[in-house]
């Protein structure tokens, strides 16, 4: 469980041993570990740094172990802060990047632009563009779908893209808002979705709509502020690069759709169990594949179902979850 938490081996030794003996010096604890003082002391100031170890009140200057339950909330805690930052710092720089890319696009003034940007204008001409690349996508889509609540129009429009593209294996992730989640009509889309084989996400802030199709094209908007005006459709490499890695970043911390429902009742398979054990190890999903004989696509598919069953925004918090379900 505490690799999960990223402590070493000797760092969860230190901590279990202050635990069990809370009056416990350090010379104490590096003897019954058969470890230098020294290590011990190094080992513990960092636990300290963690905030699983405190200050004694009985005795100023002597390190105790925080119950390790407030020690998980306080970490969970500040792990859920620094992906919220993150989120944040993601959406502004592809805010900036979008915005660049319109004044480029403006200020030529052509329906192509050259360098792999083409200019679409209006909203009916960019739906035009998608009911194409529904029939013509080859391998996935991958969607940001900002604004909170969508459209009627616009879900049914999805939808039957949708449908075309999932009938031919077509791997399908969109991310929306949390927001979406209180709102029937677009959450009924999403489960759809995720039930006919896709998969669905939220997050708390988004980066403006974007559609990445084959990891080599890419529609964004002209004016991230008016998505009526039109789309930038882009096919130079280095853009569309960019734009992938940016939708895998908010998709990692991004919550699988599920996570308002139940996931004490499912419990763990051995076979997720012992994934979750190797994640936890410090593998990542192609090393546990390879240990676990699957491919890591199905790894991969595992993981996700295994973080949407638990709501968990990562696999870190997935392993503390699963751990405090006593699923491990």
């Amino acid at each position: 469980m505490f690799g999960i938490l990223g402590l070493t081996s000797v760092q969860e030794a230190v901590y279990r041993t202050a635990l069990d003996g809370p009056h416990l010096s350090d010379e104490e604890i590096a003897q019954k570990l058969d470890l230098g003082v020294d290590e011990v002391r190094t080992v513990l100031v960092t636990l300290l740094d963690m905030r699983i170890m405190r200050e004694s009140h009985e005795e100023p200057g002597r390190l105790v172990a925080v119950d390790p339950v407030v020690g998980l909330q306080d970490l969970l805690a500040r792990e859920h802060q620094q992906l919220m930052e993150r989120q944040q710092q993601i959406a502004a720089s592809q805010s900036l990047v979008l915005r660049m890319l319109a004044e480029r696009d403006l200020n030529i003034g052509a329906t192509t632009t050259g360098g792999g940007v083409q200019r679409l204008v209006g909203v009916d001409v960019v739906q035009q563009r998608l009911e194409r690349l529904s029939r013509d996508v080859q391998r996935s889509v991958m969607t940001f779908m900002p604004g909170g609540a969508q459209s009627s129009a616009a879900l049914e429009a999805a939808r039957v893209n949708d449908t075309r593209a999932l009938s031919r294996g077509i791997t399908i992730r969109t991310i929306g808002l949390d927001s979406i989640r209180e709102h029937d009509g677009t959450l009924s889309y999403a489960r759809w979705l995720a039930d006919g084989g896709g998969e669905f996400r939220t997050a708390p802030v988004l980066p403006p709509r974007m559609v990445v199709v084959d990891q080599r094209m890419a529609l964004v908007p002209i004016d991230p502020r008016d998505t009526r005006r039109g789309a930038l459709f882009l096919t130079e490499p280095g853009l569309v690069v960019s734009l992938v890695a940016l939708f895998e970043q908010v998709w990692e911390v991004a919550t699988p759709l599920g996570a308002d429902r139940h996931p004490e009742r499912d419990g763990l398979s051995p076979q997720e169990k012992k994934l979750l054990m190797l994640i936890a190890q410090g593998h990542t999903d192609e090393s546990a594949a390879g240990k676990m004989f699957i491919s890591p696509r199905t790894a991969r598919r595992m993981m996700a179902s295994i973080m949407e069953r638990l709501g968990a925004r990562s696999r870190f918090e997935a392993g503390v979850r699963a751990a405090q379900n006593g699923w491990l």
